[in-house]
């Protein structure tokens, strides 16, 4: 066959993820590019980078666990491997959905680290080289387990020989493979179907199209990339280098854009959340699900955010908010626990052990200690006592419960869910409150105390005529 050269400068990149591999070494019920390392599933880190390169056609090929990963990446593409064949066989499956000439990226799932502008980059050497496949390649102290490098007396790319099929003096190599190849769509058809198994594990070798790429007369060149950004992940341990690593990066990019990071090594945000100039975040601290933190907060030891905002000049001691909103200069905390759809204002007080949730708290509001707010609304400037509780359940429905501006609520007060405290109005301490209450009032619901005099006299004297048995 004819060797015909093209120029896929302006062609569409068909992008090609490996994802039905059984993770055995994980001991897990969950397929294996779905556990998460530095916030994010193994799986979104490298559709991340696909789209960080401009791939926006991309075929993910599944096996095990192929329900749960299609019912999370709904609206992704996916080829289906019923048979653990090899990597080859996993291309195969995907074969019918490579149409048209250009250029095909694939990559394993399991390479959180891989980045996007290193994907661009072997793209660009395969475009502008008219190169036909391009690999991307690391230098490893330790290559064991690795694919290497196999290169001729002239320095170029003679094959890949898996480290089971490897001789004594190729097992040598320190090149090794990362199982990410940029080839030309149409040689890539060609050349699939002739993809044998004779190796050691009786497999489809993706690596075996290199052989076959030279056999044709084509040529092939490689990309060098850090070793970390090659890392594959097969087992927990190896989650937690991964982990650790993409940490690290989310943690740099956001102290070179002006946050302080007290301690990043004990510091886990994920990649999707922002966080403004001169904030601090303290050691122990936990971002996770793209949360939004303005500029000048501070979040100090153990607190933990999931999916939630924090306002420009907030301090937040060791508390947990999930899916919850703080406006500006407000305090939360310590130990306060915000659950979903609380909502609170600006210059607002939230203190130890207050818990909140599907509430909004207005502007200048302080719920100090002991307190819980669900399904209600409270205004602006009111002041919270110790022991509040807004009994919003009956057992079966729950129900929302207002409080108006300038209201004070008196410790160990009980409103039943619904009522409405009006503008400015007082409830006393100890108060069950089952009733609206007006503007301007002072509410008292509880029992008149008694007095009953000589009480204690008489029970010293009771206590004394008993006769010991």
């Amino acid at each position: 066959m004819a060797r015909e050269v093209k120029d896929a400068r302006s062609e569409q990149t068909v992008g090609i993820i490996l994802a039905a591999g059984e993770g055995k070494r994980m001991q897990s019920d969950r397929p294996k590019v779905l556990h998460e390392a530095g916030g994010l599933p193994l799986l979104d880190w490298v559709l991340r980078a696909f789209t960080e390169a401009g791939i926006s056609n991309v075929v993910c090929v599944v096996g095990s666990g192929a329900d749960t990963i299609r019912a999370k990446y709904e609206d992704l593409s996916f080829a289906y491997q019923a048979e653990r064949l090899g990597s080859g066989h996993a291309v195969m499956q995907a074969l019918p959905q490579l149409t048209g000439p250009g250029y095909t990226f694939i990559a394993a799932g399991d390479m959180p680290l891989l980045r996007g502008s290193t994907i661009r980059a072997m793209i660009s050497e395969a475009e502008d080289q008219h190169i036909d496949c391009v690999l991307l390649t690391a230098e490893l102290e330790d290559p064991t387990g690795y694919g290497r490098i196999i290169r001729g007396d002239d320095g170029n790319v003679e094959m890949i020989v898996e480290h089971r099929d490897a001789t004594g003096e190729q097992q040598r190599v320190r090149e090794v493979n990362a199982s990410c190849y940029c080839i030309r769509t149409e040689l890539l058809r060609e050349l699939l179907p002739k993809l044998e198994t004779g190796n050691a594990q009786g497999e489809y070798y993706l690596t075996d199209i290199v052989r076959l790429i030279n056999e044709w007369g084509g040529t092939v060149g490689t990309h060098t990339a850090p070793w970390e950004e090659c890392l594959g992940v097969n087992d927990r341990v190896q989650l937690a280098e991964a982990s650790h690593l993409l940490y690290s990066r989310t943690c740099d990019s956001l102290m070179r854009s002006g946050v302080t990071i007290m301690d990043p090594a004990c510091t886990y945000i994920d990649p999707e959340t922002t966080i403004g100039r001169d904030t601090i975040v303290y050691p122990g601290v936990t971002l996770e699900a793209g949360c939004e933190i303005g500029s000048q907060a501070v979040l100090y030891p153990g607190s933990r955010f999931h999916h939630s905002k924090v306002g420009d000049r907030t301090e937040v001691q060791n508390s947990v908010l999930l899916e919850s909103e703080v406006g500006p200069d407000s305090r939360i905390g310590p130990y306060a626990y915000l659950r979903p759809g609380a909502k609170v204002g600006s210059h607002c007080r939230i203190g130890d052990f207050v818990e909140l949730k599907n509430c909004s708290i207005g502007d200048g509001t302080k719920v100090s200690h002991l307190t819980y707010i669900g399904d209600a609304d409270f205004g602006r400037d009111i002041n919270v006592g110790c022991g509040v509780v807004v009994v919003n359940y009956d057992g079966h429905d729950k129900f929302r419960s207002t409080v108006h501006d300038d209201a004070f609520i008196g410790c160990n007060t009980n409103l039943i869910s619904p009522v409405e405290v009006g503008r400015g109005a007082y409830i006393a301490a100890g108060t069950t409150v089952t009733e609206d209450v007006p503007e301007d009032v002072l509410a008292i619901g509880r029992s008149r105390q008694t007095v009953i005099p000589d009480w204690q006299d008489k029970r010293r004297k009771d206590k004394s005529s008993r006769t010991p048995t």
